[in-house]
């Protein structure tokens, strides 16, 4: 993508005032946020419902452009990328929706359009039952179904007990945040923060210099949803952020699944309404998830190599497969440091071993031992 699209796509959104259907309408009306740009004095001949006040407002790109040069030196001193509705990174998914962001700004390892993501969101005052039924459900899913992004908000409670085991078990996760890189809130969070970037990553909308804003927050949501093939929610009170998520996600039609609590607990009102009224479908395990929503698991692939065909191993590939048959699917720098094999020679040796059929490699620089 053009570094000139993504500075009028920076420019722009500070022109509409993050305001994302507006910016949408006018980046899908002039093809892109450059042509928008030229044709700023008249707007009002091509955009039929752009009121005096839109036409008036986007004559004068100073000030935006001004702040379009600031982000851009951001961005390339932090390692940033600026991912446009024309990238080919761009997250497909989100890119069908109706208010998607003309512009992400994202960074990390995680492919944002890998074959399965999730989303799983709740209340930021999870109970020891909401964190279990993150726990299982996330090592459950794991052990038939490898190939996840897990994806959530980075906040207090369920998200961040999500991402947290999501790392465990080797998942790529993604936050989702409600203000600019260049700062991490809550704070607390840093650590985990700073492992998802290289396990996963950190997206957002809003340029550096954004504050935390409790509209931001909602808005944020809406990526959480759109960027998924399904929502799970895990404890909720009769109003909060989860159920937001979830009707977002209902408009978008995609899936959206509920655990079920105590009848009479204050955090699991909202999962059993939305349950009872289907608008969520009751979810009690992986198994459950996986069957409803037709994700191929590992045992619906046909093992196609025999492991009484393998040739014979050196003492190298031999260690590397005894580590996977403790703890499988690692990602190429864990297997180094656990192996003691520098990754320059490590990565020929995996190659190798994904030749002979013992390994394949999974999405993130994942290696998975075949049984």
């Amino acid at each position: 993508m053009s570094s000139e699209e993504q500075y009028y796509a920076i420019a722009l959104t500070r022109m509409t005032g993050f305001n994302a259907a507006m910016a949408l309408l006018l980046y899908q009306t002039m093809g892109s946020a450059q042509a928008v740009y030229e044709h700023r004095n008249a707007i009002g001949e091509a955009v039929a419902d752009a009121t005096p006040r839109l036409c008036e407002a986007m004559r004068n790109w100073d000030e935006a452009l001004r702040r379009a040069d600031a982000e851009i030196e951001f961005i390339t001193q932090k390692g940033i990328r600026a991912l446009t509705m024309q990238d080919a990174d761009y997250p497909q998914r989100l890119r069908e929706c109706p208010d998607a962001p003309i512009i992400l700004y994202y960074k990390g390892t995680a492919d944002l359009n890998q074959r399965y993501v999730l989303n799983i969101v709740g209340t930021r005052h999870c109970t020891p039952y909401g964190q279990d039924m993150v726990r299982r459900f996330v090592s459950d899913l794991r052990g038939q179904c490898p190939q996840v992004l897990v994806v959530s908000g980075l906040a207090y409670g369920i998200d961040i007990c999500a991402h947290r085991h999501a790392l465990e078990q080797g998942y790529e996760t993604v936050g989702v945040l409600a203000h600019g890189l260049d700062q991490i809130y809550p704070y607390r969070h840093r650590d985990d923060a700073v492992r998802m970037l290289r396990q996963g990553g950190l997206l957002t909308e809003y340029m550096s210099q954004t504050e935390a804003l409790p509209n931001n927050f909602r808005q944020r949501n809406r990526i959480v949803a759109g960027i998924s093939d399904a929502t799970i929610l895990v404890e909720s009170a009769a109003k909060g952020g989860g159920l937001i998520t979830c009707r977002i996600a209902q408009e978008y039609g995609r899936d959206v699944f509920a655990f079920p609590g105590a009848v009479g607990m204050p955090y699991s009102e909202g999962c059993n309404k939305m349950i009872r009224n289907n608008t969520a479908a009751l979810l009690t395990s992986a198994q459950d998830f996986l069957e409803t929503i037709g994700w191929q698991t590992l045992s619906d692939q046909p093992q196609t190599v025999e492991r009484q065909l393998f040739p014979d191993l050196t003492p190298e590939e031999q260690l590397v497969v005894s580590l996977l048959q403790q703890t499988n699917d690692l990602q190429l720098n864990i297997i180094s440091v656990k192996t003691n094999i520098p990754i320059s020679q490590l990565t020929a040796l995996l190659f190798q071993m994904e030749m002979k059929g013992v390994i394949k490699s999974l999405a993130g620089g994942t290696y998975h031992l075949i049984n």
